[in-house]
């Protein structure tokens, strides 16, 4: 992308948040309009498809602090007058700048010549044989593909034990008919002549030296003769493929499973970018986590309490046997080992707590019964409020 493009975009307009926002933020920024304005969300919606790309452009120079502080710079420059760009002044008589008689020069007419550009990284790029040439010839050149970041949803047992789900991506990459080299099958690039593959080529003018990019391969270092016809030359095509991601047993919720190579497709036959899923579990309705260890609630009666009792407790391989001792307290948490998460050393454990379920309605031999056990327990000496601090 060149300096001017990066001025004239607003890429924090287009995630909707400040100049001054976190990395977190504008991370939950971008994920959010890329799930809204997807193309599998918005199928033959143009503008959607539109809005899903600028903000992968927007996030893409933006989560990466390199980038965006020469961004930033970019912006700020340009907001200065740093950058002289035509029509807005330029070095003019009485400030230092060339020329005369009340005619004003701009810095971009004068050193950005062929580039388009103007920038001040052509100006400085220029004198010193890199920045804004290289820069441009960088973008035509082999280069290794971008990451790519989605999300996928599962469910409690699956995140605990291990699944291996389908993947849709729409995303750039490797031209299936070039295999990403950019020239018709049959054929290949070679070296350009001119530049010998390096994409500049240098001139001097008076006591300076200058860069700029190769015309005759546009700066890429090599010359396609016969371009492939569906990727036009740039061994990429934008493509929905569906991918089969494993994901190990034990991960947590946010999470990310990395996968080598399948991000977006490098550019020219350079090695693809990787690809980064997070990983999103949803809650269960009996089972709960704290680290490897798996949890779970069992409502039990008072009377199992008091007299003890052998529960059922489901488990991620079915159900066991939990001795529960008489006298236990409500609340108390029982350990099974070795029946929680799976984890790359062994298997967390189990831990159960036990909740006691006070019945709202009892017939009249429940509650006679419960009665007499009341008057039993009072006069063997039992005071459930002996030693509080209340009394």
């Amino acid at each position: 992308m060149s300096q001017r493009e990066w001025i004239e975009k607003d890429f924090y307009k287009e995630l909707g948040v400040s100049s001054s926002a976190s990395a977190e933020e504008i991370k939950k920024a971008y994920r959010k309009l890329a799930r809204d304005n997807h193309p599998d969300a918005n199928p033959g919606n143009t503008s959607a498809e539109n809005k899903f790309k600028a903000v992968s452009e927007a996030h893409a120079v933006l989560a990466d602090p390199a980038k965006r502080k020469e961004y930033d710079e970019a912006r700020r420059l340009f907001a200065s007058g740093g950058f002289g760009s035509r029509g807005s002044g330029g070095f003019s008589p009485g400030a230092g700048g060339f020329g005369g008689g009340g005619q004003t020069f701009d810095v971009g007419d004068i050193f950005g010549q062929g580039g388009g550009d103007g920038g001040i990284g052509d100006l400085f790029g220029g004198l010193f044989n890199r920045g804004g040439a290289q820069q441009r010839t960088q973008s035509n050149r082999p280069r290794r593909g971008s990451d790519v970041e989605t999300e996928t949803s599962l469910q409690f047992r699956e995140a605990a034990q291990g699944v291996t789900v389908p993947l849709k991506l729409t995303s750039p990459s490797s031209c299936t008919t070039c295999h990403g080299s950019g020239a018709k099958p049959g054929t290949s690039p070679r070296v350009c002549p001119r530049c010998n593959g390096q994409g500049v080529v240098n001139r001097n003018q008076g006591a300076f030296g200058f860069s700029e990019p190769c015309d005759d391969c546009r700066g890429s270092g090599s010359i396609i003769d016969d371009p492939c016809a569906d990727c036009r030359g740039t061994g990429v095509q934008n493509r929905t493929r569906t991918i089969t991601v494993r994901v190990p047993a034990g991960i947590s919720d946010g999470q990310k499973v990395r996968l080598a190579g399948q991000g977006e497709a490098g550019l020219r036959g350079a090695p693809s970018g990787d690809l980064f899923v997070t990983v999103r579990v949803k809650p269960d309705k009996v089972f709960g986590r704290t680290g490897d260890d798996l949890t779970v609630t069992v409502p039990v009666s008072y009377g199992e309490l008091v007299l003890g009792t052998t529960l059922s407790v489901p488990t991620l391989e079915g159900r066991v046997g939990v001795k529960v001792p008489p006298g236990t307290v409500d609340g108390r948490v029982l350990r099974v080992r070795g029946r929680g998460i799976p984890k790359k050393s062994g298997t967390g454990d189990l831990m159960v707590t036990v909740k006691v379920a006070v019945p709202q309605k009892l017939d009249d031999a429940a509650t006679d019964a419960l009665k007499n056990y009341l008057e039993a327990e009072k006069a063997s000496g039992f005071d459930p409020r002996a030693g509080w601090a209340g009394v």
